[in-house]
């Protein structure tokens, strides 16, 4: 594919694409015509249900089960699916693991589980993903493939509370920018950093109502609203259906970024 300024045709992993937020970028992308392969690990059933609705709207859509905490299980889960869909153009690594620990409560084997599956999954995604795209008549000139990392607000400062994870995800940005210069000009790079997303489903009046527990668990919000899921997912169409983007990191938190080291997890 020499250009994605329509994304129609083209086919995208997404990485943890049954729930949450990887179910927003799954929809985004199949309303553009989007070809979609959802990677899950546990959630089979809102897979299967996410594939039976996606397919309804005209576009191809596979499902992989994988573990990413592994080499092995990343190499298995982009092999299965390019057999399934044909061919990769896109990957957005949106699976990542949470866990609140300290610098003092957090063990070894916490920090490992953070980087295994928020850092180390998304390099080795990206490195077997590569494989497939810069081979046989993909290597003329032109973009032929692109990659998205989801990052976190966090990255913009520093916090208590979750280290394992804010390190991970830092690794993560500084990956997007490194990748991004490594492999030009055939593939771009970007990040989105999500703030507090509102969960799927939840109103925004319900939130409203619930304003005080909000504040206490997203912070302060300088829009004085919490992003949604579908926000995330199109500033990642934004930068989808771009050409000239590679190497940037766009926040979708309104505007927390902004304020710097401003909550204790």
């Amino acid at each position: 594919m020499a250009a994605f300024m329509n994304l129609r045709g083209a086919t995208a992993l997404v990485t943890g694409g049954a729930v949450r937020i990887g179910r927003a970028i799954c929809e985004a992308l199949a309303e553009k015509g989007c070809n979609i392969v959802i990677h899950y690990n546990r959630s089979s059933g809102e897979a299967k249900d996410l594939a039976g609705r996606l397919r309804k709207t005209g576009v191809e859509v596979s499902t992989v089960k994988g573990d990413l905490s592994s080499p092995s299980g990343c190499r298995r889960i982009i092999v299965e699916a390019v057999k399934k869909a044909g061919k990769l153009d896109i990957l957005v690594n949106n699976a990542a693991v949470f866990h609140k620990d300290s610098l003092m409560s957090a063990t070894k084997a916490e920090f490992a589980q953070e980087l295994d599956v928020n850092f180390l999954a998304p390099v080795m995604m990206i490195k077997e993903f590569i494989k497939r795209i810069l081979s046989g008549d993909r290597t003329g000139p032109g973009v032929k493939g692109k990659i998205i990392n989801l990052l976190d607000r966090r990255i913009a400062g520093a916090e208590g509370g979750c280290l394992p994870y804010l390190i991970s995800k830092k690794m993560l940005a500084e990956l997007t920018r490194e990748a991004a210069l490594e492999l030009a000009p055939h593939i771009t790079v970007n990040g989105v950093a999500p703030g507090a997303v509102l969960a799927p489903g939840l109103r925004q009046t319900l939130a409203e109502k619930k304003a005080d527990r909000v504040k206490d668990m997203a912070g302060t919000i300088p829009l004085k609203k919490r992003s949604t899921p579908e926000d995330v997912a199109r500033a990642i169409v934004f930068l989808l259906e771009s050409d000239g983007i590679t190497g940037q990191v766009i926040f979708v938190d309104g505007g927390q970024h902004l304020l710097g080291n401003i909550l204790q997890s």
